[in-house]
């Protein structure tokens, strides 16, 4: 049986359907809900991904992508995310997987999707084959989709003392007179994030620009360091 109606079966029979129109409303999605929650799903996700074993990275991308597409419920694009991050994806994150996550982050479309995927995979791509990686990222930021930019943006946001600053204020730029919320909101995580790391630049960024900050991003930055 595929991995995909494994999966189905498995998180189908670990909902709680009663649950489900309320977790559909607060993502405001689109896609139903079976009604399975963080926890239950990652147990799911544990056990069914187990004992994948696979040869190379296309039958680990082409598992992932049939899961993501054929995804009736928004479960299982949780999942498909999940299984992207499995010890054994380890190895596959390199830049030939990014296709990939570009097709997951154009077609989802919304924060829960988009920033796991941004946070989490695409630094693990930046850390393994940076050049190529750093030239995507700069083209995303300067591109027409908004959740591209703002992976581009949040890309880096584990890096702590490893953060190109360069980069990121490269990806920040061409975002910084944006009026969407989305954009501004990443722009302010990702400072708010490297102020963690260097408290004294990431107020002297904000002081330099703060005739192109909007005030959403410049509160998210400076939230827990004042200025």
């Amino acid at each position: 049986m595929p991995i995909a109606d494994i999966l189905l079966k498995e998180l189908t029979a670990a909902a709680d359907p009663s649950r489900a129109p309320a977790m559909q409303a607060y993502m405001k999605s689109a896609m139903p809900f079976l009604g399975v929650s963080a926890a239950p799903l990652r147990a799911v996700c544990k056990r069914v991904f187990a004992n994948l074993d696979y040869p190379d990275a296309v039958a680990w991308r082409d598992d992932v992508l049939a899961i993501w597409r054929g995804a009736e419920f928004r479960e299982q694009r949780y999942a498909a995310i999940e299984l992207t991050g499995t010890r054994g994806a380890r190895p596959f994150q390199r830049i030939d997987a990014l296709p990939m996550y570009e097709e997951m982050i154009v077609t989802g479309a919304w924060w829960d999707v988009v920033d796991a995927i941004a946070t989490q995979r695409l630094w693990q791509i930046l850390r393994n084959d940076s050049a190529p990686m750093r030239q995507a990222m700069l083209d995303w930021a300067r591109g027409e989709n908004m959740w591209k930019r703002r992976s581009a943006i949040l890309c880096q946001l584990p890096a702590k003392g490893a953060t190109d600053l360069d980069l990121l204020y490269a990806c920040i730029e061409p975002s910084l007179d944006s009026r969407e919320f989305f954009l501004r909101k990443a722009i302010g995580w990702a400072l708010r994030q490297y102020a963690r790391t260097d408290t004294e630049e990431v107020r002297r960024y904000v002081s330099a620009h703060e005739n192109r900050l909007s005030g959403l991003s410049r509160r998210e930055a400076l939230k827990r360091i004042g200025g």
